[in-house]
């Protein structure tokens, strides 16, 4: 994996969309109301630099059911297994590999030119085959720099953690570990870090995150039992955490609005389904933002050939996508119990 930055889930739609007293600002709002039950697709991209494709390094579904009882968070593996369907947008072909090369292969625009935005057609194509999901209601592509930006502006973000981790990446203090002699190079080495290390101990109290370590936090799979899917599950919690956290700010203060946006810049790319901010929050004014739900998904590694070569789901999540796109979810947790899991 190298230094590849674990970026950032769309957590700032899935907070901002989802904490919708706090983007109540005083904007014209359409007469058709958005109604039914609403998908929300929610990006984290890895932004090296403005020239290389981005990855879908975070992919998180937001389902909200018709009668705005709550939300449920749902991870897709970054390294799912899928036929990447073709995009006439970027001349990308019809491709089987990892779901998260759907933002890159989508999001050419030109020599050495990417639009994230572009790249969202097609990884919410991607992951539209996978769920059975026609169409996301809305979404957003994130990086992780504007995660980082967004924990601070709000003053950070408190919440209990379920078991103990280790940066791969930083120091106690925050600054990048020391690397291998042999490895001083990006991408040159596949755990290439040496020295002291920054821990996350286990505590059932609500521990405090300034931007940087809540960004290293949700990076980190390395020690974990379940590797990648204890990641996708810490992820999921940030983004409820953050929703609250939101909500309980920025409701009724138009200026912390503007200042956490402001913060934001280019860091997030909205997409609204021909709607703006304002309507979606005025859609979403009575969700009960406490009763939000995450589920993790039984993914496994895929070998062929004896080579690893990402993950795949089993066929049993396919009831559960089912009553995603059927608006059932609660009624399929209490008859399916342990095909997926829910977070605690």
């Amino acid at each position: 994996m190298g230094r590849r930055a674990w970026a950032w889930f769309a957590a700032v739609l899935g907070c901002l969309l989802l904490a919708p007293g706090a983007l109540a600002v005083k904007q014209a709002v359409a007469a058709t109301a958005i109604g039914g039950p609403l998908n929300l697709l929610l990006v984290g991209i890895d932004p090296r630099n403005d020239w290389t494709a981005p990855l879908a390094d975070s992919i998180i579904v937001a389902h909200i059911p018709a009668d705005r009882s709550g939300a449920y968070l749902f991870s897709v593996p970054r390294d799912l297994v899928v036929q990447i369907p073709a995009f006439a947008k970027s001349g990308s072909p019809t491709q089987r590999t990892k779901i998260n090369a759907a933002m890159a292969l989508g999001s050419r625009i030109g020599e050495r030119r990417y639009d994230p935005a572009q790249g969202f057609e097609l990884l919410a194509q991607a992951v539209g085959d996978v769920t059975g999901i026609r169409r996301f209601d809305a979404g957003a592509v994130l990086n992780f720099g504007g995660f980082r930006k967004l924990v601070d502006a709000i003053g950070g973000v408190s919440l209990p953690v379920d078991q103990d981790v280790v940066s791969e990446h930083l120091k106690p203090d925050g600054h990048g570990r020391d690397r291998l002699p042999e490895c001083p190079g990006h991408d040159n080495c596949h755990r290439p870090y040496i020295g002291v290390q920054k821990t996350y101990p286990k505590s059932e109290q609500p521990v405090h995150f300034k931007g940087w370590e809540a960004l290293d936090f949700c990076r980190q799979r390395y020690g974990l039992p379940h590797s990648d899917y204890d990641r996708q599950r810490h992820q999921r919690q940030f983004v409820a955490a953050l929703a609250k956290k939101l909500k309980r700010t920025i409701i009724g203060d138009p200026a912390k609005l503007v200042q956490v946006t402001t913060a934001l810049g280019s860091s997030l790319t909205f997409i609204g389904g021909g709607r703006g901010v304002a309507e979606w929050a005025q859609a979403l004014k009575v969700l009960r933002i406490k009763d939000m739900t995450g589920v993790g998904l039984p993914g496994s590694a895929l070998f062929e050939g004896g080579l690893y070569q990402g993950e795949q789901l089993p066929r049993t999540v396919g009831p559960f996508f089912t009553a995603v796109v059927q608006d059932s979810i609660p009624a399929y947790l209490r008859a399916n119990p342990g095909v997926v899991t829910v977070d605690h």
